[in-house]
C-alpha cells in the first residue's frame, strides 16, 4: 500500500514538473516573439540602415533624413495592398483638389488583378468606352511609363489630365495574346447612370445601371415606376460592367426591394467598429421575381447590390463571378502635411461573405467569350451612334457585323427564360390553392 502511494506521489510530482516546464517554455517563446516584434528594436534597425545609407551611399543626393523617411514609408504602405499609400504633402494636396474640383479622364475604373493594373470596366459613352477598352484589359504602360511598379493611385494620376489632352495606353489582352497601343483624348467625365429602362416580352422589365452616382436612386425609381405602370411582372437588373461608385447609392437601389431596416451590407475591420447599412424602406415595390446580371466588370457597389439580394433570397444572380473590390480606405493626415491612405475595413454581405478579392459568385453561371463580349459592346455602340463616334478600329469591326444577324446576349436570354419559368411555376402554385 505504501509502495503504491509512493509511486502515485512520484507520478504527480513528475506531472507537476512537466506542466511547469511547458509553461516556462511557452512564456519564453512568447517573450521571444515579443522581442522579435519589438517596436524599439525594429525602429533602431531602420535608423541604423538610414545612417549607413547617408554615410556610405555612392551618390550623396536624395539621402536626407526626410527623403529616406518618405521612401521608407512609401515602401511600407505599398507592401500592404494595392490601395494603401503614403502621400507626401504635394500628393496629398493634389488628392484634395481632385476630390473638390473637376479633372479630365478617359472614363475607366481600374483595379489590381494578379499584381497588374487592370481595367474593371470602361464607363459607357466615355472616351475609354468609345476607344474599345474592355473589362479585363491589362494596362502595361501609360505614355511610355511602365506600370510594373506603379501603385493604383499613381496609375490614376497618370491617366488623369487636362481635358483635351491625349494619353496613350499600352494594353495587353491576355486571352487573345494581343498587345496594342490605344491613344485616347481626355474629357470631363459625365455619365447617365440608368439606361435602357424598357419592357421585354412576357411583361419582363429590364433596367441597366452603368454606375452608382448621385442621381442613380432617382433615375432608377423613375424607371421602376414607368415599368410598373406598364404592368411589369418580373424584373432584370443589369449590373454587368458596372464598376461601382457611391456606396449610399448602391444601398438605396438594393433597399427598394427589401423590408425596412433589413441589413444590406456592413463594414468591419480590426480597429473599426462594425458599421451596418440597412434598407430605409422609403419606396417599397411589389414582390415580383428579380434576376440580377453580373460579370467580371461588376465591382464595388454592383457587388453590394448583387450580394445583398442574393443572400436575402430576393433575387437570382446570373452571369459570371464579379471583380471582387470591397475594401474601405481611410485617409489619415500627418503633422508635416503628408498623409496615409490605409485600408481599415472590408465590405461583407448580409450572409457574412467577404467581397474583396472574392467577388460574388452567381447562382447560375453563364460564361461569355471575350470575342462575344466585344461584339456586344460594338453592337450597342452602333445602336447608339451608328458608326460615328467610335475609333477607327472599332468602326472597322462594326462594319463586319451583320445587322440582320445580331449577336445573341446569352446571359440576358438565360435571365428571361428563368423569369418565364418562375412566372409559370408561381401561377401553377396559385392555381393549386
Amino acid at each position: 500500500m505504501k509502495k503504491k502511494f509512493l509511486v502515485g506521489m512520484l507520478a504527480a510530482l513528475a506531472l507537476t514538473n512537466l506542466v511547469l516546464v511547458v509553461k516556462v517554455f511557452q512564456a519564453s517563446a512568447a517573450s521571444d516573439d515579443k522581442e522579435k516584434d519589438s517596436a524599439y528594436a525594429n525602429v533602431a534597425l531602420l535608423t541604423r540602415v538610414m545612417e549607413i545609407v547617408r554615410k556610405d551611399y555612392v551618390d550623396g543626393g536624395g539621402t536626407s533624413y526626410k527623403q529616406l523617411t518618405y521612401s521608407a514609408l512609401k515602401g511600407m504602405l505599398n507592401s500592404l495592398d494595392p490601395h494603401s499609400q503614403f502621400m507626401q504633402p504635394d500628393s496629398f494636396d493634389d488628392m484634395r483638389s481632385e476630390t473638390e474640383g473637376q479633372f479630365g479622364g478617359i472614363g475607366i475604373q481600374i483595379g489590381m488583378k494578379d499584381n497588374i493594373i487592370t481595367i474593371i470596366a470602361p464607363m459607357e459613352d466615355t472616351p475609354g468606352w468609345k476607344a474599345g477598352l474592355m473589362p479585363g484589359d491589362k494596362i502595361i504602360a501609360v505614355d511610355g511609363t511602365s506600370t510594373d511598379k506603379l501603385t493604383l493611385p499613381d496609375a490614376v494620376k497618370l491617366l488623369r489630365g487636362k481635358p483635351g489632352s491625349a494619353v496613350t495606353l499600352r494594353i495587353l489582352r491576355s486571352k487573345l495574346k494581343e498587345v496594342k497601343d490605344v491613344k485616347i483624348t481626355r474629357e470631363i467625365i459625365k455619365i447617365d447612370s440608368v439606361k435602357d429602362a424598357k419592357m421585354l416580352d412576357n411583361k419582363v422589365g429590364y433596367i441597366r445601371v452603368t454606375q452608382f452616382n448621385g442621381p442613380t436612386n432617382e433615375e432608377f425609381e423613375k424607371g421602376l415606376q414607368t415599368l410598373e405602370k406598364q404592368g411589369m411582372e418580373a424584373l432584370i437588373i443589369d449590373l454587368r460592367n458596372n464598376p461601382g461608385g457611391l456606396l449610399e447609392s448602391a444601398v438605396e437601389v438594393a433597399g427598394k426591394f427589401l423590408p425596412r431596416n433589413e441589413m444590406i451590407v456592413y463594414t468591419e475591420g480590426r480597429q473599426v467598429e462594425r458599421h451596418i447599412y440597412s434598407a430605409k424602406g422609403n419606396e417599397r415595390h411589389p414582390n415580383y421575381p428579380i434576376v440580377v446580371l453580373i460579370n467580371g466588370g461588376s465591382a464595388s457597389g454592383s457587388e453590394i447590390v448583387a450580394g445583398a439580394l442574393q443572400d436575402l433570397k430576393r433575387a437570382v444572380i446570373v452571369g459570371e463571378t464579379s471583380f471582387g473590390k470591397g475594401s474601405v480606405q481611410s485617409v489619415l493626415p500627418l503633422p508635416d502635411g503628408s498623409a496615409i491612405r490605409l485600408t481599415t475595413a472590408k465590405y461583407y454581405t448580409p450572409g457574412r461573405k467577404v467581397i474583396h478579392e472574392k467577388g460574388v459568385t452567381p447562382d447560375i453561371i453563364v460564361p461569355v467569350t471575350e470575342e462575344d463580349q466585344r461584339a456586344l459592346l460594338i453592337q450597342r455602340a452602333r445602336a447608339t451612334w451608328g458608326d460615328i463616334g467610335l475609333d477607327e478600329e472599332l468602326e472597322k469591326e462594326a462594319k463586319k457585323l451583320d445587322p440582320k444577324k445580331p449577336v445573341r446576349d446569352v446571359q440576358l436570354d438565360r435571365a428571361i427564360d428563368l423569369l418565364k419559368g418562375i412566372k409559370v411555376y408561381t401561377a401553377d402554385k396559385r392555381a393549386q390553392k
